[in-house]
């Protein structure tokens, strides 16, 4: 029935500005030039993994935005948040590095997530801006009548 592609994901939460910054600054100055290849666009892709500890790598650094939502009023909150992505997408996309953006919503726990997957290259570079358009998207969705819970987190991928 179909092919099926499963990914594990080394999920390294950080809990305080602190890590994360450190996590950053080391994202930073782990790879060295032999560490990518350059192709024919402008994005970097890391051709080796970080290892994080034996047999724990990545290759990928993501930014998540997550928040709960209501379902009150047709869930209302929901689609409110998702116009707010939509105003935001090209934004995010356009951010150097960027592998994929993704929207995560789950009607049991009423989750909204956005979760932006950069190369481990330009995500200290994306730190350092601030996680530009981060700020107001985070200010628009808190605004929203039925939204809560409004928190970011700082994750590494890798595909298993």
């Amino acid at each position: 029935p179909g092919h099926k592609i499963l990914f594990k994901h080394t999920f390294t939460y950080m809990s305080s500005a602190i890590l994360r910054s450190s996590f950053a600054a080391s994202v930073r100055t782990t790879f060295s030039k032999s560490q990518r290849t350059t192709i024919n666009t402008k994005r970097s892709v890391m051709t080796k993994a970080v290892t994080i500890t034996e047999g724990v790598e990545f290759d990928t650094v993501a930014r998540e935005w997550r928040m709960k939502w209501s379902p009150d009023d047709d869930k209302a909150s929901l689609a409110a948040a998702q116009k707010v992505l939509e105003k935001q997408l090209a934004t995010v996309k356009a951010v150097k590095g960027v592998k994929s953006v993704q929207r995560v919503v789950c009607g049991g726990c009423m989750d909204f997530k956005v979760i932006v997957a950069l190369d481990g290259d330009s995500f200290g570079e994306w730190e350092a801006a601030g996680f530009a358009p981060e700020a107001d998207f985070l200010k628009e969705v808190e605004s929203i009548k039925g939204i809560q819970q409004v928190e970011t987190q700082t994750f590494t991928l890798m595909p298993m």
